[in-house]
């Protein structure tokens, strides 16, 4: 019985490891008007999204008004590491129609208005 108990353990802990998606982490971004955050995607529902968990400006870290708040809103799985949803830029305090592209540790993120005529990029790092 109890060598039933630790495979059973063993299995559960290996399916939430192969079922986590790799979007999934904490992710820095590139500097906005001199700021940087990291950002924690996480699942929402079906979608994934992401707050802002820590802020830095001119290298050191600050407490910005932003925290806490989602940069990053319903992005739907595509396959092949793609996701599209909803991007919020707090410089300007708007949110746009967002993609993501997935490559290992980068994503290229991409926030688009005018049905994605005019779009603004970054690149951006995973921390953990």
């Amino acid at each position: 019985m109890k060598r039933v108990t630790i495979f059973a353990a063993l299995v559960a802990m290996t399916a939430g490891a192969v079922a986590a998606d790799p979007l999934e982490g904490v992710w820095q971004t590139e500097p906005d008007e001199g700021a940087y955050a990291h950002v924690m995607i996480e699942p929402c529902g079906a979608n994934f999204c992401g707050k802002i968990a820590r802020t830095f400006k001119d290298g050191a870290e600050y407490q910005s008004p932003n925290l806490g708040k989602a940069l990053v809103i319903d992005m739907t799985p595509e396959g092949d590491g793609n996701y599209r949803g909803q991007v919020w830029r707090p410089s300007n305090d708007k949110i746009y129609l967002g993609k993501i592209a997935l490559s290992g540790d980068r994503m290229k993120l991409s926030g688009c208005v005018a049905g994605g005529l005019i779009c603004s990029k970054q690149t951006w790092a995973r921390i953990q």
